[in-house]
């Protein structure tokens, strides 16, 4: 059975990497060379904009903003992740984003205030629920068609995506549906709908106690099964670094303020008096959803049955069907999921943009594509990781960011996106030929 992203034990006896070369060295340290060369990739794009902008890329401001904006893509990228292990395609996300946008935005400006009326407390509550059921569904309809008729997914999801952009536009009749119920807006990081200075420490606290907890206890795992051990030196080096990078960038997105009104209101209300107090927005709040997310969706994939049969899926199907796996029911599960993943990013882009249109969500397709290939997906199956698509969806979101920081016009954008994608499928399949020899 095909295995998750985590590498294989091996025999203690025989000969071991040479710890000369960086290859050897990652060998050792047990990290994949791709995630490693997208964290370069990523370095040298934020080096690069930083220079052209004359310092503005890599500012708190710029950077807080781009973690928000990656955050919606991020969010269905941790899907896509699985859809394409299974070696299927879902090109419909960008217009199922905008039916259940339009859904939401609609139960909450037209549906429910007659019903429950205005200002109602469970608006807000009901409709984000039933977006996410409505993702689901559209998930599940396409997820049968795909299993249980024979279609190929990319047939099926092309049509989804020329038929939910239309359900959209007939049930918004091609206006703007606004504004949204004021609590349902926290979901957008807009304003003040940040955690803060203080709890955004706190968060990167616990990441940081969490990423030690699980060194320690990967390694005893190891101990008692009598799996090889990583040098001691690399469990320290990792621990060093990721903790050391979780803490910088508390520290340094903490360096963005509250603008002068906003942090005046927020003194105000909170019943002190605003002195030109200097006060943290902290992490927005769809970045925090798409940190949860990201969590789940890794211990979804790599620590559950559904995880283990769905690379088992992508690796061999036919040897996963004579293994007892229901591979039909397993394919409907993943789209499913995929459906709520979009409906939650639905959410948090027609909160932060307070409005929904059916042309929210137009070529999301792409980038959430991008993300999940740039990050070490595989279009063949089989291969793909949570965390992976995850930075794949900074990678991309930082080139668009950059362009649009120095005045690249979208068209332009678009070609460099997609010569990335290309890029990305061709370096995939020359590793995998490399691996394979």
């Amino acid at each position: 059975m095909a295995t998750t992203t985590s590498p294989s034990p091996v025999a203690t006896s025989g000969p071991q990497p040479q710890g000369g070369s960086s290859g050897g060295i990652l060998r050792r340290m047990e990290i994949d060379p791709r995630l490693f060369g997208m964290l370069a990739a990523l370095a040298i794009i934020w080096a690069v904009f930083e220079i052209w902008s004359d310092g503005i890329f890599i500012s708190p401001r710029n950077l807080w903003n781009l973690s928000l904006q990656t955050s919606a893509i991020g969010i269905m990228a941790t899907g896509m992740v699985l859809v394409i292990v299974t070696r299927n395609i879902d090109l419909s996300v960008g217009s199922m984003l905008a039916v259940i946008g339009v859904t939401m935005a609609l139960l909450q400006v037209r549906w429910l205030p007659d019903w429950l009326g205005l200002g109602n407390p469970w608006i807000w509550v009901i409709s984000l629920a039933a977006g996410i059921l409505l993702g689901a569904a559209i998930g599940a309809f396409q997820g049968v068609i795909i299993a249980y008729v024979g279609v190929p997914a990319f047939i099926v999801t092309l049509g989804g995506l020329l038929v939910w952009r239309g359900v959209a536009w007939a049930l918004s009749k091609g206006q703007t549906i606004a504004p949204m119920d004021s609590t349902f807006k926290l979901l957008g990081g807009g304003g003040n709908a940040t955690i803060g200075g203080t709890a955004t420490w706190v968060l990167a606290g616990l990441a940081s106690i969490g990423l030690i907890a699980a060194l320690v206890l990967g390694r005893r795992r190891r101990v008692k099964y009598g799996f090889a051990l990583r040098p001691i030196w690399a469990d320290i080096v990792i621990g060093a670094v990721g903790t050391g990078a979780v803490l910088l960038a508390a520290w340094y997105l903490n360096q963005y303020y509250m603008p002068e009104a906003l942090a005046r209101r927020f003194v105000e209300q909170s019943g002190g008096t605003y002195t030109g107090q200097q006060i943290p927005l902290g992490l927005a709040n769809p970045v925090v959803i798409f940190i949860v997310v990201g969590l789940v969706m890794t211990f979804v994939a790599t620590r559950t049955r559904f995880g283990r049969y769905v690379f088992a899926i992508g690796g061999n199907p036919e040897a996963a069907e004579l293994g007892g796996i229901k591979t039909r029911w397993t394919v409907v599960k993943v789209f499913i999921v995929m459906g709520v993943l979009t409906a939650i990013s639905a959410a948090v882009l027609t909160a932060r943009l307070d409005a929904a249109t059916s042309g929210l969500g137009t070529l999301a397709e792409l980038y959430v594509i991008a993300a999940a290939v740039i990050g070490g997906t595989s279009l063949a199956g089989g291969i793909g990781t949570v965390p992976g698509a995850m930075l794949g969806a900074l990678v991309a979101q930082s080139l668009q960011s950059g362009m649009v920081l120095i005045g690249v016009e979208a068209p332009i954008q678009d070609i460099v996106v997609g010569i990335v994608l290309v890029v990305a499928v061709a370096l995939d399949s020359l590793y995998r030929r490399r691996v394979s020899v």
